[in-house]
């Protein structure tokens, strides 16, 4: 449930670095990683003897106290107003100023995450990860240190939200605090839940699926108030009907159940 207070915190590092320092994007980019990744390995060992339901409450506090010092600390974040004039990248002398340019700089940095996300899911790291999925103990019994992994994959989630904070802080030159609430970390999950979990294109799909249905509301005349509203419903009633009659989203390998259920 913090998935978002990454997004947030790699968004802000990247147009404060850009914007008060004069830093290159390459740099603000890196230190948004870098940073996310540092407050990822803080939280993840903080909550590292905690399970299930609380640890969604602990990840969820720490969303909400992100939030808050985004939109309470004026000086440093511009509070509620956030922070504007965000500088145009600029990548071996070339400055990105067009739609298309952003495509293919964002095109080909998923691409990347992609590939390394397979290549992660099929290596003996791997392979640990899905064993304390499926049965923490054993893992441990076999020798692993089930919390190192924990704080491992949790740290470098951190650092991949970060990267998305900090494209999408150059693409829309403007951020504030509304970007990154509980609601878009919610938002995430429907994407994984829809797409489908333990799948390499299953969030993609999910992705697609769910920010096309709002470019599809524009097209029907409906008033912004209303389509605003009318979004939040079709993301409850597809997460709901998914989790229902279709657990395992589009192309999940697993179904997001208990254990007991799925004996």
């Amino acid at each position: 449930m913090a998935h978002a207070a990454f997004y947030g915190i790699g968004a802000y590092v990247a147009a404060i670095m850009a914007i008060k320092l004069n830093c290159a994007f390459g740099v603000t980019v890196l230190c948004s990683i870098i940073f996310s990744m540092f407050f990822g390995i803080l939280i993840g060992v903080s909550t590292l003897r905690i399970k299930g339901d609380y640890f969604v409450i602990a990840t969820f506090a720490f969303q909400v106290i992100t939030f808050s010092i985004l939109n309470n600390w004026v000086g440093f974040t511009g509070g509620p107003d956030g922070i504007p004039g965000i500088p145009q990248p600029v990548i071996l002398g070339w400055r990105v100023t067009s739609s298309i340019g952003f495509l293919l700089i964002v095109g080909g940095i998923c691409a990347i995450i992609i590939w390394g996300g397979h290549r992660i899911g099929n290596s003996p790291f791997g392979r640990v990860l899905k064993a304390i999925r499926e049965d923490e103990i054993f893992t441990q019994s076999k020798g692993k240190s089930v919390e190192t992994f924990k704080i491992l994959i949790f740290t470098l989630g951190a650092g991949i939200a970060a990267l998305a904070g900090s494209l999408y802080a150059y693409y829309v030159s403007y951020i504030n605090p509304t970007s990154f609430t509980v609601m878009e970390s919610i938002f995430i999950i429907c994407i994984v839940i829809i797409g489908g979990a333990g799948s390499t294109w299953g969030p993609v799909i999910g992705a697609l699926v769910l920010v096309t249905l709002p470019e599809i509301l524009r097209f029907v005349g409906l008033p912004n108030s209303i389509a605003a509203n009318l979004r939040q419903i079709l993301y409850g009633g597809l997460l709901v009907t998914f989790m229902i009659w279709r657990p395992r989203g589009f192309l999940g390998k697993y179904a997001f159940q208990n254990r007991e259920a799925r004996k």
